[in-house]
């Protein structure tokens, strides 16, 4: 019935020099549906398969998303396995992973995710041999640096979502505080995604202009004892965020799948963008064998360099200590 409707002719297929761009999602549930449903309003990929053990629910959500096709440049769209389905993907996104419970911190999810990630990389590494790894799922440095060892891919292309949600939360806060555009803030959070994270308030600037003196010997110390509460609050509510919301609602989401969606453009276009990406780190502040958020260049090949910001000596501390818990986490593991 309905192949009258075309003529076939050699001249309307799509050049051969022309490659889709194909992605798989890791994990069907809130944040990777998140991330799925960023991805495909902001056509990241021609092609993206999902992948999920809960197989109806992903032919569920497929079927949901198709039915929007016709409101977004099409993708094509499909429920199935990296061994049947996402063979040769330029990027795996992983977002499976037990789901974090209010209160619980992220370190406290190792153990169940790692026998989660072993079920997962060996179709990846089989299949996808020359993907670039981008891990979502927490604690995400420590299984950015499972997967490192896991996969044996190099360093540039395993990397995880660090603290670049971090980073748009302190920028928003800082943004809402001065009344300005959150994209006008120009802040980091660096180090563990977690608990340890550290404020980079040393080079936070609007405009090239720093939100705190520029004095020696730490420019914090001459803060009033009421700017330091109000600059600590501001940081407290970044690093806390997760648990409200998770406190509120069972789980984060929306944020997330922007931030990976913003990630993977960097990567698929070869932006260059600097972005507070959690890979593998040597030698930089004298922190060795370790996965954490840094500013991080990236284009088509992953991870280029990491860019070295002059930290005051108790930020420098600071990103020594949230090192070394996160080695310490990886060195008490049955790995």
């Amino acid at each position: 019935m309905f192949e009258q409707i075309f003529t076939t002719s050699s001249m309307l297929e799509k050049p051969a020099s022309i490659r889709p761009r194909k992605g798989v999602v890791i994990g069907a549930g809130q944040v990777g549906m998140a991330c799925v449903y960023s991805l495909l309003i902001q056509d990241c990929f021609d092609e993206l398969v999902i992948q999920d053990i809960a197989t109806e629910k992903v032919e569920g959500e497929v079927m949901d998303l198709m039915h929007g096709m016709p409101f977004i440049t099409p993708t094509l769209l499909r429920a199935g396995t990296v061994a049947d389905e996402g063979r040769d993907a330029d990027i795996v996104i992983i977002t499976a992973g037990a789901a974090q419970k209010p209160g619980e911190s992220r370190l406290n999810l190792v153990e169940r995710n790692i026998a989660i990630f072993k079920d997962i990389l060996g179709d990846i590494v089989k299949y996808c041999p020359s993907a670039i790894l981008l891990i979502v799922s927490n604690p995400v440095d420590i299984m950015t640096y499972v997967t490192l060892k896991l996969s044996g891919f190099p360093s540039y292309r395993v990397i995880g979502s660090g603290t670049v949600l971090d980073t748009a939360r302190f920028r928003s806060l800082l943004a809402k505080k001065l009344d300005i555009d959150a994209r006008s803030v120009h802040a980091y959070i660096i180090g563990e995604h977690g608990d340890s994270e550290v404020p980079v308030w040393s080079t936070a600037n609007v405009a090239g202009l720093k939100l705190l003196p520029d004095s020696c010997p730490d420019s914090w110390e001459n803060l009033t004892p009421s700017e330091q509460k109000e600059l600590n609050s501001i940081f407290e509510e970044v690093k806390n965020a997760a648990y409200e919301i998770i406190q509120r609602k069972g789980y984060t989401n929306y944020a997330i799948g922007l931030a990976v969606t913003d990630i993977i453009k960097a990567i698929l276009h070869s932006q260059e963008r600097i972005l507070t990406l959690s890979s593998l780190v040597n030698g930089v502040y004298g922190i060795h064998d370790v996965c954490l958020g840094l500013p991080t260049v990236v284009n088509e090949k992953g991870v280029l360099k990491t860019v070295n910001l002059s930290l005051s000596d108790k930020e420098e501390k600071q990103l020594k200590k949230s090192a070394f818990i996160l080695q310490g986490v990886f060195n008490q593991l049955n790995f």
